[in-house]
């Protein structure tokens, strides 16, 4: 526990490190660096830059798009696992290897057709145009996770089930999301948290000030 409690200092100094410098005065950070402890406490750069990039809309922006993506994907993921995992369709080990080649494809190799698509369509410059690329993105990723914990998922609880008169939709809703609420939890956040992360794609696709996510406006 102890190392465990070192580890995790080390991972936060970073962010100390900036949360100090961010109240230091100009004139005190110039005179004594970054790594000492500030004297008081000086809010004017924060206000200014707040001010500044209207950040109140970016966090609003960047929580529209991640929450948006979060629950879009994790409906997503849930509807393509439960088909591969326990509807076992034709050809779904093949499904598995394509979700996680899709998953691998780096961002830059996408953006081109991607923004293209968005201006053939009319979505260019708008928060849905993120919102559905990153659905798949990021469902692209989940329905490899779930579908490989579904697989996996016990069949007596299915037959018993299906023996009480579960149909399919009964199976899912009933059945399997509640069984499966730790992986999906788990999905849920890290898709958040991936998505409000996000940089290359929301730069090109989000031109306008006033759409723009909060790691654009940090920048």
């Amino acid at each position: 526990l102890i190392a465990l409690l070192f580890l995790l200092f080390g991972m936060f100094r970073p962010f100390l490190i900036i949360a100090a410098n961010a109240i230091k005065t100009p004139q005190e950070y110039a005179a004594n660096g970054p790594l000492t402890l500030p004297s008081g406490l000086y809010l004017t750069g924060i206000v200014n830059f707040w001010n500044r990039v209207d950040f109140t809309t970016m966090l609003i922006n960047s929580t529209v798009i991640s929450l948006s993506v979060a629950v879009l994907s994790l409906i997503l993921t849930l509807l393509n696992g439960f088909a591969i995992g326990i509807g076992r369709i034709r050809g779904s080990l093949w499904l598995l290897v394509f979700f996680m080649i899709a998953n691998m494809l780096p961002n830059e190799g996408i953006a081109y057709p991607l923004y293209y698509f968005a201006k053939f369509v009319h979505l260019y410059d708008t928060q849905l145009s993120v919102i559905i690329i990153f659905t798949v993105i990021q469902s692209a990723f989940g329905t490899y996770l779930i579908a490989s914990v579904l697989r996996q998922f016990p069949r007596e609880i299915l037959d018993a089930a299906r023996v009480d008169g579960c149909n399919r939709l009964q199976l899912l809703v009933r059945v399997v999301a509640p069984v499966s609420k730790p992986s999906l939890s788990v999905f849920f956040a890290f898709s958040f948290i991936w998505t409000w992360n996000e940089f290359f794609l929301p730069l090109i696709m989000l031109v306008s000030n006033s759409k723009q996510t909060v790691p654009i406006a940090i920048s």
